[in-house]
């Protein structure tokens, strides 16, 4: 079975970086892409965040609700049914 690979010895490209080179390599990255995000408004952020916390408040609500049902039907209700 032949394989592709070279193992030693033959012209195999350039070498790679070091660490310091990829740590370099990597800072540069990250710039250059930092440099094309879009970065939101103010009023863009403050809308998200009402959203944000108006959709906590009424999650948290929702699960209240389920608790209080569910502690009524599974601590009050049932036990009685099966009381003699």
């Amino acid at each position: 079975m032949a394989t592709d690979v070279v193992r030693s010895g033959g012209p195999a490209g350039p070498p790679s970086p070091g660490f310091s080179g990829r740590v370099v390599g990597f800072y540069h990255g990250v710039i250059a892409e930092m440099k094309r995000v879009t970065w939101p408004d103010f009023p863009q952020v403050w809308s998200a965040t009402i959203a944000i916390i108006v959709f906590v408040l009424v999650l948290a609500l929702v699960i209240s609700l389920l608790d209080y049902v569910l502690q009524f039907v599974l601590v009050q209700t049932l036990p009685g049914l099966f009381a003699k």
